[in-house]
């Protein structure tokens, strides 16, 4: 016998000669390679004997799934009509975005969908797009950096100290805010989001877990940022009770860096091995909820959410310790992920690729740029946009168009004219890169409301 597993010594023990070999080599190979060949071949015969036992689990249920009830690979064709769909101040959108929504509206597992006013082209789904999907969840559909999202914290502290203790603010997050691939926190802090039964039964996540607790309370490159700002509140019947007024806030914006990535990467590559679809809409393959990767995807999302979550948990909880002060309120919400939500009395998977969740009364925080305002909005429910909301102004030029477009010392009178200090950021996020954040809010009138503002005052993002 020799030293590698082989198809021909799963078919001695009495593997069917179909596609459960290439399954069982696959999983071997990516999570067994370190075992030896006798005790894989134990184990995989209980599997064989028993696959109702091995349901569900990390490395043996895929296994066990294409023995019961294989997973049948067919070449999807794409729908001749599109799935009912709104477009939210569709002048101001580009027409690539629309047609990349317009694709996924094609696809035979999509219900619903609809275009934010802040959208603009991305991978598979565009962003500020979202969609409804029947019992199907789409790893691009969710995103590269899943679980991205907003948190703000208020502070009862009155807005001259923003003047007044500019250095030591400016100093708090040179020194205690974390951004990019290599910078991490010297005192790591736990969390219990690491005691998570994922962190052990999934093979990809438990192999990321280090990572996960290193990066911890880091925020990624690009536009993710922390900064401090202005609060305005605006709604005397706001859901803190708080009076009319300015207040000292905290806003943070980044997801799940490595965690969230890798777990992208991978369920994303076993969508396209399932779910062939023509070649220019291969980044919309999907995992059927029923299947063992589908399931396997959801419970991972799901973690990589919480975990973007623990991240800007531990940002603010620094921050605060520093200033002394307990916020009075915080309000976050992802802006990549899926859900499960009703659309026209049925249960769907919406996806929101750079979108808020605005259902009736939830609360959300819609950034601008970094000398633009972002605001404090109340869902209205609408159905239309599948209760959702734009996630920020979105994009008007890309990154290359920046640098192509704009100077440093364009972006530095930028800065100056509207008071804001800037901590690293590069010119790919010239405050000119992004659409009117007034314009995308009057275009959202029917989804959102008001609740206050955050003008940002000092901005901190990777150099």
């Amino acid at each position: 016998m020799g030293k590698k597993l082989s198809g021909r010594d799963l078919i001695k023990l009495g593997f069917p000669q179909n596609n459960s070999i290439n399954v069982t080599l696959g999983q071997i190979n990516r999570y067994q390679k370190r075992k030896k060949k006798e005790q894989i071949l134990l184990e995989a015969k209980q599997v064989l004997l028993h696959p109702e036992n091995y349901k569900g689990d990390g490395v043996w249920g895929k296994i066990a799934e294409s023995l019961l009830d294989p997973v049948l690979v067919t070449k999807q064709v794409l729908n001749s009509v599109r799935a009912p769909f709104q477009i939210f101040g569709e002048n101001d959108i580009d027409e690539k975005a629309k047609y990349q929504l317009f694709d996924a509206l094609k696809l035979p597992v999509a219900v619903a969908g609809a275009l934010m006013p802040d959208a603009h082209v991305g991978y598979g789904l565009p962003i500020g797009g979202v969609l409804a999907t029947k019992n199907a969840v789409i790893p691009y559909g969710v995103g590269v950096d899943i679980g991205c999202r907003m948190s703000l914290s208020i502070y009862p502290i009155p807005t001259s100290y923003l003047k007044g203790k500019q250095h030591q603010l400016v100093n708090i997050l040179s020194e205690h805010t974390k951004f990019g691939m290599y910078e991490t926190h010297k005192v790591k802090h736990d969390h219990e989001v690491f005691e998570r039964e994922e962190f052990k039964t999934i093979p990809l996540v438990k192999r990321l877990k280090d990572k996960a607790y290193k990066q911890l309370g880091t925020s990624g490159g690009g536009n993710h940022f922390v900064e401090f700002g202005v609060v305005s509140i605006e709604d005397e019947k706001n859901e803190w009770d708080l009076p009319l007024g300015d207040y000292v806030g905290v806003l943070s914006h980044s997801g799940s860096r490595g965690l969230g990535a890798n777990i992208a990467k991978h369920y994303t590559y076993l969508a396209t091995k399932q779910c062939p679809l023509p070649k220019h809409v291969q980044q919309l393959a999907w995992l059927d909820l029923n299947t063992h990767d589908g399931q396997e995807y959801w419970l991972a999302m799901t973690l990589a959410g919480d975990y973007a979550k623990a991240c800007h948990d531990n940002i603010h909880k620094r921050i605060g310790k520093l200033l002394g002060a307990r916020p009075v309120a915080t309000i976050e919400n992802h802006h990549n992920f899926a859900w499960k939500q009703q659309v026209n009395g049925e249960e769907c998977i919406v996806h929101r690729k750079g979108a808020t969740p605005a259902e009736k009364g939830e609360l959300g925080i819609i950034p601008g740029s970094m000398t633009a305002p972002g605001f404090i909005v109340r869902g209205l429910g609408n159905q239309e946009s599948l209760a959702s909301a734009s996630h920020g102004a979105g994009r008007l030029f890309s990154r290359r168009k920046c640098k192509e477009k704009f100077t440093k010392s364009e972006i530095k009178k930028q800065l100056q004219a509207s008071g804001v200090t800037l901590i690293g950021g590069g010119i790919d996020e010239a405050p000119m890169a992004y659409k009117n954040i007034e314009k995308v809010m009057a275009n959202q009138k029917e989804l959102v409301e008001v609740v206050g503002t955050f003008t940002p005052k000092i901005v901190r993002m990777d150099k």
